[in-house]
């Protein structure tokens, strides 16, 4: 009896310090969410999705143009990354399960999910930028599309391994050839989680800074040339902060808070995808 009580005290204990470090993690997530808001809200107007980023000195201006600039980054290099991703999962999950390469291939992706950003951005500023003597958004995006790659591989994987090997079984048992079963059967089923890992791409690649700075820069004026420096929310951000102008550093505020503001939505939209698969 006496092993008993000490063993409750002991789960007590230890209970009482998980709990204490939920609440220390969550009220941090509370204090910058209320930062953010507190600080960004009030820059936020319609002035801010319909004016170009401001010089310093000036008293009105808005984000249009690095609001673009990110939109347009972003699209490309998912739109690179992701299908590359997906495919090279279903490499993993469909032909390549028992292959003795595989499990290189997974551990090289594993690498590649981990490694830091501005790591990445230094590879594509010697590999793009440097050959083309320019900082452009085609750099900028091909930067974020590695990085969108290891994160739709991963989930593409993880996604097809849990389709029921009957499905495949069943499909291949009518005669489909194996490409067939994989489009028609295995994605279908897998979808919503194909969808989710996506969604996370994107929401790993919309607050990026450092891959940007080494490969876009930035750019004060609105410009559509993909071959040339474009504005980007991150780095005028990071530009905007550091500078003591007062409109400049609300704007920053602003920005944050947009990005932060999309970033949980895309989580978001993600747990519900997620949901639904696990609903099913």
């Amino acid at each position: 009896m006496p092993s008993y009580a000490a063993r409750q005290r002991k789960s007590t204990i230890v209970m009482a310090l998980c709990l204490m470090a939920t609440i220390i993690g969550v009220a941090w997530l509370f204090l910058i969410l209320f930062s953010l808001l507190w600080n960004g809200l009030p820059g936020l107007s319609l002035s801010t999705f319909t004016e170009m980023t401001p010089p310093p000195g000036s008293q009105s201006g808005g984000l249009l143009n690095a609001l673009y600039g990110s939109l347009v980054m972003t699209v490309i290099g998912v739109g690179i990354g992701a299908p590359i991703g997906i495919l090279a999962g279903t490499y993993l999950a469909e032909y390549g399960r028992h292959s003795k390469m595989t499990p290189v291939i997974r551990f090289i992706n594993d690498i590649l999910l981990s490694a830091p950003s501005i790591i990445i951005g230094l590879f594509v500023y010697g590999a793009v930028v440097v050959p083309m003597r320019s900082f452009s958004a085609v750099a900028g995006s091909l930067a974020l599309a590695v990085i969108v790659i290891p994160v739709v591989v991963r989930t593409t994987e993880d996604m097809l391994l849990l389709v029921p090997n009957t499905l495949r079984e069943a499909a291949s048992a009518l005669g489909l050839p194996r490409s067939y079963v994989i489009r028609k059967v295995a994605y279908r089923a897998a979808r919503a989680g194909l969808i989710t890992g996506v969604l996370l791409a994107v929401a790993r690649v919309g607050g990026e800074t450092a891959p940007l700075l080494f490969t876009v820069l930035s750019n004060q004026f609105w410009s559509a040339n993909l071959l040339k420096p474009m504005a980007n929310l991150p780095v005028t951000i990071n530009n905007f902060i550091n500078n003591p102008d007062a409109n400049w550093k609300h704007l920053a505020w602003t920005g944050a808070l947009l990005i932060t503001v999309a970033v949980l939505s895309l989580n978001i939209s993600a747990r519900i995808f997620g949901a639904s698969k696990d609903g099913r």
